[in-house]
């Protein structure tokens, strides 16, 4: 009996291992099976979400909203599953010996197995809910439009007269300070006036700075900013020890950065009514026509300016005229350059604009919709008019943007959305947003192109819907920081509470009972956190306050567990003393930012995040990086402080091929480090320290590897500077995406190579002692924006001839001690020059042979220049289209 009941068990146990191997063999094409469901149900919920927001019945649209709720719960619980197998299962290769292969399969066989079950189960429920759905995605057109069609400020538009009456008051009036307020409803163009102005006289005073006040601000946070932006504005370094004063000795600071000096500051979005008293006692007036503006939506905030101060309030309470918001939605739409609406366009373009009742961002949102139709005719826009007309519900700006996110293909709205996890009017790094966006897996991977350039245009999609605002560009017109607008981030704050896509602790924001769906969770408060619900946190961001040690201690006992499955951890700028003692437990981390903080060094256990893909140390302390760094294959980039790069095992760097960004090489010692760099073929960015010459093969064969490089920086230094390099040995193709190259160092000769990079955008040579003029060879580079020669040329004269230089933009000639004359042939000489420095050319003495040719000049920069060069500048500068600055 025993017998028979000991077999009966054996064949139940081999039967039900041999199901479990079954599943486990065809576990990768059912894993991806759920990947391609999982866009299909992301569709649905978002589907389903619309529903429940267009429902009238009270009682209809929470079942709906509960219905979602669920569903993203399902959601969420799949997505970790894949998440769990391609840690454990699918990205780990088994190793090439049969014994260790063998030890392998063993080791995996139970997390297989578990998969495996789990997977079936989801495909079930997956399959299910997706048979229940009859959604699908509206393929929307893709976008053609390159960065050169982007502007760099606000065009404003309809805003004449309020623009003349600002620019009145703040150059001319009263002496005394005087503080001039806007005040209009949302989406008017309050701050969009009020920059423009600013934009046009802040060269008339010698302090300038414009700041955005955080709907909850402290006057501590506010008093840095302020220093901040002085000291930028100035070029000057802010106090070292600026985020431990104390209230009283910021106010003083402020103080001795304005006194004596002509200011003007700019305070954007203000909404709290006291705020003139918690800062007019640092806007000290001399009697210089020292200016404030302000922009508020609440008049309050205006009249309490008047308890202590000379005060203007401009009420920009005027929509647009038909013709201003006609001439506005073409060119957001991107129909014509001209302004001018063909007669087939006019009446559909007056029913379009009737739902926006004048508003600026309200109208700019609706040509965002526009420019994407398929085809920009009169059919496609009656179509659109009509689809608006069917929305009953659009009313107001609200609903408008609204729309405008719904017409998102489902990655760019998650894209979107992630704007709402940084606090209002918060300005990010274009680099960082991007990072994140793929380590949270919203980016589609692309044969052609990295996940970082296929997000970078998926920022571009949503800056040309008018949706994300770029705040600052690069003279390539690179974004370099970017921002929403208040209205549109209200928009996202409400879909991030109710999609479950995440919480923002702190700041101001809506602090009432979450669904207990916490998926990304923001903490930008001082206060004790809150018991909260870990076990679906896949992304934690600290937004910097007060914090002190102990609130970090809590914060790692209380939301940092062991082995949770985070996905992105993100310090940067807080006070955090040092590394989580559990970070080598956060196995599942593809990026982590420690940026900007004291940390001093980082725990050997970093080398345990074998998921790890963006590591960013910049602006700590650390100087040395553990050897375990070398285990990171997943690795693509890594952002280090200067000092870091002596302390790095070069000898095995090569084995971490998705490396895209290192620190600096250098070259001093041995052949060693470059050569293990020439293994990463993913590198877009080199700088190479220390270069003698010696290793100039070895160098030229490593760069010919990098197939993706995009970014060249080659240094000598010490006794190696007054020795001859010569570099045509490097051979580089003219599809080589190269777009920055730094060259320090003397050389022989231009290298021959250089004007055949196509691609080339920034130039920059230094220490170069050219004895031949370098501008006959670079003039026809059909990309190149940026130009610097610094100790570069030996010649007396530089010609600019006729048709050179097409696209350069910015112009810096430095040190070139035998310089006497610089020619400008004509108008078709530096066509599009708009930044112009000239330092410290002691011969030069007299200006630019045709300098008045440069009808695109904004700024012209010549400090520490010769008394008789400043004197005839300073003569024929007067009522030019540009300004002269002299230097501090």
């Amino acid at each position: 009996m025993a017998e028979e009941i000991g077999c009966r068990a054996m064949e139940i146990a081999i039967s039900i291992l041999w199901e479990a191997v079954k599943k486990m063999r065809g576990l990768p094409e059912e894993v991806q099976k759920i990947k391609d469901e999982l866009v299909r149900l992301r569709i649905s919920i978002d589907k389903r979400d619309e529903e429940a927001e267009a429902e009238r019945d009270d009682r209809l649209r929470e079942e709906k909203k509960i219905t979602s709720m669920q569903l993203r719960r399902e959601l969420f619980l799949t997505e970790d599953v894949i998440e769990e197998y391609d840690i454990r299962i699918g990205h780990v290769p088994p190793p090439a010996a049969l014994f260790s292969k063998a030890v392998h399969y063993i080791r995996t066989l139970i997390p297989r197995i578990q998969i495996a079950y789990k997977v079936e189960d989801i495909r079930s429920k997956t399959s299910l809910e997706l048979r229940s759905s009859t959604s699908g995605e509206i393929q929307r057109n893709s976008s053609h439009h390159h960065l050169s069609d982007l502007e760099t400020q606000e065009e404003v538009f309809g805003l004449v007269e309020p623009t003349g009456i600002l620019r009145g008051w703040l150059k001319e009036g009263r002496e005394e300070r005087t503080v001039i307020t806007v005040v209009g409803i949302p989406g008017v163009g309050k701050t969009t006036l009020a920059k423009h102005v600013f934009y046009e006289v802040h060269d008339d005073f010698v302090c300038h700075a414009m700041i955005r006040v955080p709907q909850r601000y402290t006057v501590k946070g506010l008093l840095i900013n302020m220093i901040l932006k002085l000291c930028k504005e100035r070029k000057e370094n802010p106090p070292s020890e600026i985020s431990n004063m104390d209230e009283d000795s910021l106010k003083e600071e402020v103080r001795d950065r304005l006194r004596k000096k002509r200011y003007v500051v700019l305070f954007a979005g203000v909404w709290n009514e006291n705020f003139w008293e918690d800062i007019q006692s640092v806007l000290i007036d001399d009697k210089n026509k020292s200016r404030i503006i302000i922009t508020t939506r609440k008049e309050k905030v205006a009249e309490f300016c008047k308890t202590s101060s000379n005060v203007e309030i401009y009420n920009l309470e005027k929509p647009l005229s038909k013709e201003e918001s006609l001439k506005l939605l073409l060119k957001k739409a991107r129909y014509g350059s001209d302004g001018h609406c063909p007669d087939e366009l006019k009446n559909v373009s007056l029913e379009i604009l009737s739902k926006c009742k004048g508003l600026p961002l309200a109208i700019v949102v609706v040509g965002g919709l526009l420019s994407q139709l398929k085809e920009q005719s009169a059919l496609e826009w009656t179509k659109f008019s009509e689809e608006l007309k069917r929305n009953s519900n659009l009313n107001g700006i609200t609903e408008i943007i609204g729309l405008s996110y719904n017409d998102l293909p489902i990655n760019l709205r998650s894209c979107l959305l992630y704007f709402g996890m940084y606090p209002e009017g918060y300005e990010i790094e274009s680099d960082r947003l991007v990072r994140q966006w793929v380590a949270e897996g919203f980016v589609t991977p692309d044969t052609e192109k990295s996940l970082e350039e296929v997000a970078n245009k998926y920022l571009l999609g949503l800056v040309q819907r008018n949706l994300v605002q770029v705040s600052s560009i690069s003279f390539e017109e690179k974004f370099i920081k970017c921002r929403v607008h208040d209205l549109i981030h209200d928009m996202i704050r409400r879909k991030v509470k109710n999609s479950c896509f995440g919480e923002y602790i702190g700041g101001g924001h809506d602090q009432s009972e979450s669904s207990g769906l916490v998926r990304r969770l923001t903490i930008a408060t001082n206060d004790v956190i809150r018991s909260i619900e870990t076990s679906l946190i896949r992304s934690i961001i600290i937004i910097p306050g007060k914090q002190e040690e102990s609130w970090f201690v809590r914060l790692e006992r209380k939301i940092l567990k062991n082995n949770m499955p985070l996905k992105l951890l993100d310090f940067e700028d807080s006070g955090l003393p040092r590394v989580p003692k559990k970070l080598g437990k956060l196995i599942h981390l593809r990026y982590l930012s420690f940026r900007g903080t004291p940390i001093e060094s980082l725990p050997k256990s970093i080398g345990k995040l074998l998921s790890l893909e963006t590591l960013d140390i910049r602006e700590t302390k650390v100087c040395k990086i553990p050897k375990e760094i070398t285990k990171l294959r997943k690795l693509r980039h890594l952002l280090t402080p200067k000092c870091v790069s002596s302390s790095i095992e070069w000898k095995d760097i090569g084995d971490m091929t998705m490396l895209q960004k290192i620190p600096q090489v250098r070259m001093e010692f041995d052949e060693v480090a470059i050569r293990e760099v020439g293994k990463l073929k993913q590198l877009r960015d080199l700088r190479v320290l220390c270069f003698s010459g010696e290793h100039n093969n070895v160098l030229c064969s490593s760069i010919e590897k990098m197939q993706h490089l995009q970014a060249l920086r080659i240094e000598t230094s010490g006794h190696h500077r007054n020795k001859v390099v010569d570099l045509n040995k490097i051979t580089l193709p003219n599809s080589k995406p190269i777009k920055k190259l730094f060259l320090d160092m003397k050389l022989q000769g231009l290298p021959n190579w250089i004007p055949e990079l196509h691609n080339l955008e920034r130039l920059t040579l230094r220490h170069s002692d050219l004895t031949n003029d370098p501008l006959e060879s670079l003039k026809v580079m059909p990309c190149l924006w940026v130009l610097s020669l610094t100790h570069a040329y030996e010649g007396e004269i530089l010609d600019f001839l006729p048709g050179g230089f097409p696209k350069l933009r910015k112009l810096i000639l430095s040190n070139l001690w035998n310089l006497t004359s610089i020619v400008i042939h004509d108008d078709t000489s530096l066509p599009s020059l708009e930044y112009f420095e000239l330092t410290c050319l002691d011969k030069l003495k007299s200006v630019p042979v045709g300098i008045q040719h440069l009808k695109k000049l904004k700024c012209l920069d010549v400090p520490s220049m010769p008394t008789e060069f400043v004197e005839e500048i300073d003569r024929i500068g007067k009522n030019k289209h540009w300004t002269i600055n002299y230097g501090l």
